[in-house]
């Protein structure tokens, strides 16, 4: 991998298997989008609740020539996960929409709608 990798693990201990994981969806934004400067990944598991298992949160901040996304799965959203791996994934995935958003905006591909003309009062 080429770009900066952070990863950091917080209420959690380390993993070389969420390393993995990690690195793995890291690796396919890169391919995804070449201009990518860094990629910092955050790992958390806030707390326990009562009557779910643990629930993770996951952060992601990665930044590009001259733009820089943020994407947070918190637990309290509807999807929140349980499975840290799911939970990963869906950051990453969320990660990648958000970069083809921006370069879709930036190569003009993102319709525009026109505002209807204003017809003259009667």
């Amino acid at each position: 991998m080429n770009i900066p990798l952070q990863i950091r693990f917080k209420n959690l201990e380390r993993s070389e298997f969420i390393e993995a994981s990690v690195r793995k969806y890291a690796r396919k934004l890169e391919v995804f989008r070449d201009d990518i400067v860094s990629c910092r990944v955050t790992v958390e598991s806030p707390h326990k609740h009562q009557r779910k298992g643990r629930l993770y949160h996951v952060v992601i901040n990665v930044r590009t020539e001259g733009d820089e996304i943020a994407v947070s799965r918190m637990p309290d959203d509807e999807q929140a996960h349980e499975d840290v791996y799911v939970a990963i994934r869906d950051a990453f995935d969320a990660a990648r929409r958000q970069l083809q958003d921006r370069l879709d905006i930036r190569r003009g591909f993102v319709k525009t709608h026109e505002r209807p003309a204003e017809q003259p009062p009667e």
